[in-house]
């Protein structure tokens, strides 16, 4: 399996991501990190992503034959993380053909009504379940709501 972990800013989120993907399934997925700056994408190569890339280009080019995008929620929405995702990066990754798993951290205006706040290092839990259940593993692993 081959995913793509998005991130922006400092990417402290996708370092944290990667770590657990990391440690639960070793050399099982190939993870690409693909930062809207070097400082994202450098951070996310030190925890254990295989490849790196940075900026529109990168995250245009490899969001096209992928099996799973991970990500905050952001990075379906232009102009967020401050501007540094693109309208095109947004429009690429909301039309890719792999799976989006959202983590729902982000800043703004927008709400998202029903979602219960939850720490991050609790939610990547549930990213690995739902990259479990896409690698057909665990099928006893209970889903986790966030409601």
């Amino acid at each position: 399996m081959r995913i793509v972990v998005i991130d922006g800013q400092g990417g402290g989120m996708g370092k944290v991501i990667i770590e657990k993907i990391r440690k639960e399934f070793k050399e099982e997925i190939d993870i690409l990190a693909l930062g809207t700056n070097a400082l994202a994408t450098s951070a996310m190569l030190k925890a254990g992503a295989n490849e790196g890339a940075t900026g529109e280009n990168a995250i245009v080019h490899n969001c096209k034959d992928i099996d799973c995008i991970i990500g905050s929620l952001s990075i379906i929405m232009a102009n967020s993380m401050l501007g540094e995702l693109t309208p095109k990066m947004a429009e690429v990754i909301t039309t890719s053909k792999a799976r989006k798993i959202l983590i729902p951290l982000y800043r703004g205006n927008i709400d998202i009504i029903g979602l219960k706040t939850e720490p991050l290092p609790h939610l990547v839990d549930g990213v690995l379940l739902e990259i479990k259940k896409h690698l057909g593993g665990d099928k006893t692993c209970a889903k986790l709501t966030f409601m």
